[in-house]
């Protein structure tokens, strides 16, 4: 089966993006293509058609391709839980928790599910273009590598290995890696792609020559820094937007196991909103809306929240008028208590929340997972509106209490989340609930935003004109000739 496989000399050098590009040419010249990333590490997921779940930027990269995620996309998915360990997904599920070490030892067995997902791919697309993660070269992780050079081997396809040139020192990047992989690593090598040049290229050419003469290996192309790319991220935060003066202060503590932060993209994009992260032991500012994002661990996300001194400033906040709304997680943590009997996301234990909802979650086997469309509760609406919805939950915990009966939403005839008697604080369980432009109106409108002024993005609209713009850039500057050489076309 034709596979092509991007890796990259760092994390970050653009190896999703460049796999987003070549699905999205790929796409749009006719070719039955899909993404595919043997092993991911993120708390960016996304559910999937077949119920399970993968990496958020894989199912970008399904989108490119003008497809539904599915699991087979990425069958090894490390959901961090702490430092030195995660959750372990395969195949779109739920296996267990592991150590760094324990998983170390794992990979071997876990090599099985990724090519029997490969191999599942292969069976309904013409073309696969795999990802990467990480560096080829990270001596330490070479044994039973399941991700970069140990699939492509067991799968014996062609790489071709990205280098950011605007971290400096690409060359050095590129033949570094090239020299510390093995000799048939070395052979299936293909070439190389620069990514992220600014200014003359006739000023690159000498270096780009000299890199194809040291290396018997041919550039297929350098791809422009493309400013004000906005898609979804693996892990990076960024709050860079193009706000106006006056726009609406939405503030978001960048939890330590923070999850789908995805979800405030909609938000950067808005030219009505000034989204702000705050990080560990930085201040926090003044806002209209403070927004608790979703984490893979919520105890102990929740415990650093009142180390950093987010309580007191909630609820000087409330004083105020300002609106405080929380995301999966972060509803959660709006609760009497947060109770873990089993060590599901950490040690046994109960944490008591910030009780802003009379409310208790408990964590319970069993990961919810769904796809979910509904419409806002005219808690928060404007009166003879209906905001519709959509979005997917994921998570494990349950919620009880009298909280509920004030619902923030109707999911598919079901009622979601909770609004304050007083109407200043709200939770959901969907992630993605700024996707759809009448949902995040009408939040931002809840929130104090005259949205008369300042719409919505279309986020899935802009999403699909991010891709394109991609796909371009492989048309106009990467050796798309070469390319289709490389993968038997």
């Amino acid at each position: 089966m034709p596979t092509l496989m991007v890796q990259g000399t760092t994390s970050d050098a653009g190896k999703t993006t460049v796999v987003a590009a070549l699905c999205r040419w790929l796409a749009r010249e006719g070719v039955s293509v899909a993404p595919f990333k043997p092993q991911n590490m993120a708390l960016n997921s996304a559910v999937t058609v077949d119920g399970g779940e993968i990496g958020r930027s894989t199912a970008l990269q399904a989108l490119a391709c003008g497809l539904e995620p599915h699991s087979d996309m990425n069958p090894v998915l490390l959901k961090p839980q702490s430092d030195c360990g995660a959750q372990i997904i395969l195949r779109g599920k739920v296996h267990g928790n592991m150590d760094a070490l324990d998983y170390h030892a794992y990979k071997a067995e876990a090599m099985a599910s990724v090519l029997a997902s490969w191999q599942a791919l292969g069976e309904r697309y013409d073309v696969i273009i795999a990802e990467g993660a990480g560096s080829p070269a990270e001596i330490n992780l070479r044994a039973n590598d399941i991700a970069n050079m140990g699939f492509a081997e067991a799968a014996d396809c062609p790489v071709l290995l990205v280098g950011d040139i605007d971290k400096g020192g690409v060359f050095a990047q590129l033949v570094g890696t090239l020299a510390l992989i093995s000799e048939s690593e070395q052979a299936r090598t293909a070439g190389f792609i620069i990514n992220r040049f600014r200014g003359d290229i006739a000023l690159l050419e000498p270096g780009l020559d000299w890199l194809a003469e040291h290396t018997g290996k041919p550039v297929f192309g350098v791809l422009p820094y493309l400013h004000g790319l906005v898609i979804d991220s693996e892990d990076s935060v960024s709050a860079a937007g193009t706000s106006e003066a006056g726009a609406l202060k939405v503030v978001v503590p960048v939890l330590p196991r923070i999850s789908n932060h995805n979800d405030f993209d909609p938000l950067r994009l808005h030219p009505g909103v000034a989204l702000v992260f705050v990080g560990p032991d930085e201040s926090i500012p003044p806002a209209d809306l403070i927004i608790l994002p979703g984490s893979k661990s919520t105890r102990h996300d929740l415990q650093w929240l009142k180390q950093q001194g987010w309580p007191e400033a909630i609820r000087r906040h409330l004083r105020y008028g300002g609106k405080l709304l929380g995301i999966c997680g972060g509803f959660q943590m709006l609760g009497l208590r947060v109770e873990d009997p089993d060590g599901l996301e950490g040690e046994v234990g109960n944490t008591e929340g910030l009780a802003l909802f009379e409310m208790v979650t408990r964590m319970v086997s069993g990961k919810q997972l769904r796809q979910v469309t509904g419409r806002l509760s005219p808690e928060v609406t404007r009166s003879g509106v209906t905001a519709t919805m959509t979005g997917y939950e994921m998570h494990n915990g349950v919620t009880e209490g009298p909280a509920l009966a004030r619902p923030l939403a109707e999911l598919d005839g079901r009622p979601d989340g909770a609004v304050s008697a007083d109407g200043q604080v709200a939770g959901t369980y969907v992630h993605g609930l700024f996707d759809e432009p009448a949902a995040c109106d009408a939040i931002l409108c809840w929130a104090g935003l005259n949205t008369e002024n300042a719409r919505s993005v279309d986020y899935q609209s802009h999403r699909l004109q991010q891709l394109d713009r991609l796909a371009d850039q492989v048309e106009q500057c990467l050796d798309t000739d070469r390319l289709r050489s490389l993968l038997q076309l």
